[in-house]
């Protein structure tokens, strides 16, 4: 494989008596989706939180796109291309689809527009803008008011902005939450036409999208990774079916 685009070494982090990230070490490559599995509590929001800037480890090390990124904040990171999906912005409902994406154009480019009135006086936003919706698929609901999407189609959106901040990689906490089964099949399309472009960190509870999207599966289970490989791998790994796939995974 290339060089890892983004890397985690021995990685650790304690609340009190208890580890929560105990000596993780990851790697994340170029065309990649590597996705992130474990039973609920098993420390993948804690890591999550420390590969973003949320959070700072207790030792270990964060590189990403070959630079030392451990002890850098959060805006540090984006600006470098580490965009952490769905939670790195809020959607203004009152705005358009195209106006939403639109502020996250301004907002890397620090464009002087007004921030109200972008889509009529921006044009350059939104050419940007509607790029990013294409990219997603969403284009066709520029003009929709983000109040009326559907949850499903607000992960779209949230998705959409973040690639409107051109970034190297992407972090994504369990996209497929809350979403029904037919919006899911549609995100797992958008993500697969996307992860040769942007290399994809996800952690996902919904087995169907992590076998349908990832090249590679990591279990992480007490803070610790029991267990990393290929799907098919980590299927038949018997300490993973033990510890988190049961027997749904043969």
């Amino acid at each position: 494989m290339p060089d890892a685009l983004l890397r985690v070494t021995d990685l650790c982090k304690n609340f009190g008596g208890l580890r929560v990230s105990a000596d993780v070490n990851l790697a994340l490559h170029t065309g990649e989706c590597l996705a992130l599995i474990g039973p609920n509590g098993a420390g993948k929001t804690t890591l999550i939180h420390q590969l973003s800037g949320f959070l700072a480890p207790d030792s270990g090390t964060v590189e990403f796109d070959g630079r030392d990124i451990t002890h850098l904040p959060v805006h540090a990171r984006a600006h470098l291309g580490l965009a952490r999906s769905f939670q790195i912005t809020s959607i203004i409902p009152s705005f358009s689809v195209l106006e939403n994406v639109a502020l996250a154009v301004q907002a890397r480019s620090g464009s002087s527009s007004r921030f109200f009135g972008i889509a009529a006086d921006e044009k350059n936003l939104n050419d940007q803008a509607l790029e990013a919706l294409r990219l997603v698929g969403f284009d066709g609901e520029a003009g929709t008011t983000a109040n009326n999407l559907s949850h499903g189609e607000k992960r779209i959106l949230e998705l959409a902005i973040a690639i409107a901040m051109r970034p190297k990689a992407l972090l994504l906490d369990e996209p497929m939450a809350g979403i029904g089964r037919q919006e899911s099949f549609r995100l797992i399309d958008i993500l697969k036409s996307l992860k040769s472009t942007y290399p994809l960190l996800l952690i996902e509870h919904d087995m169907d999208a992590v076998f349908a999207l990832a090249d590679r599966v990591a279990v992480l289970v007490y803070g610790k990774i029991i267990a990393i490989g290929t799907p098919d791998e980590v299927r038949q790994n018997a300490e993973v079916k033990a510890a988190y796939l049961g027997e749904s995974a043969a």
